[in-house]
């Protein structure tokens, strides 16, 4: 089973975290990716946890040397990528990896490992409901949230280039069809 890569991509508060988390409690053989970003942790958020945090400047060094398989530049100043040395490290364990990436990144992703990886778009029912559901969040002031809706509009027109659509209006019906397509793959 090493070899395949499982890839969630949404815009934020569509609950990809949540479904990528279901998942990860299921399957003992498949493990999270830590992304790395150059953004300050949010919350109770821990370097090598949730992300590996990097200065903006150390990133730029990273992507000069070739340390990530992709990476982008989400906001200016704010980059996202996947290390090399991360999906080395989980390979070498023979697991499968997941990754919790934006859409640009599951793009990329999906290019890159090709037949290897699902990808997975989660989709909330509408803009709207992203807003609430950032706002419920509370880890962000509303300017924030206002300029991660705007871009979520934007992000909204990548979902045709997935292999999946996963619509997230129901929480229990998601983590159900999250886990056939997962167990399909797998199998497959």
């Amino acid at each position: 089973m090493s070899g395949k890569v499982l890839i969630f991509s949404a815009p934020s508060g569509s609950g990809k975290s949540t479904i990528v988390n279901h998942i990860l409690g299921l399957h003992p053989e498949i493990e999270f990716s830590v992304s790395a970003t150059s953004r300050p942790p949010r919350g109770a958020e821990q370097d090598g946890v949730e992300y590996l945090f990097y200065s903006a400047d150390v990133f730029r060094l990273m992507v000069r040397d070739g340390k990530f398989v992709e990476h982008e530049e989400v906001y200016p100043d704010r980059f996202y990528g996947t290390l090399k040395s991360e999906v080395n490290r989980i390979w070498a364990k023979g697991h499968v990896i997941i990754f919790d990436v934006d859409v640009k990144g599951g793009v990329s992703l999906k290019k890159y490992f090709g037949d290897s990886a699902l990808s997975v778009f989660i989709q909330a029912p509408s803009v709207e409901e992203l807003r609430k559901r950032l706002i419920a969040r509370a880890t962000d002031p509303m300017d924030a949230i206002e300029q991660r809706v705007a871009k979520a509009a934007e992000e909204m027109t990548y979902a045709p280039k997935f292999d999946r659509i996963l619509i997230n209006d129901d929480l229990e019906t998601a983590y159900r069809e999250a886990e056939k397509m997962v167990d399909d793959f797998l199998c497959g």
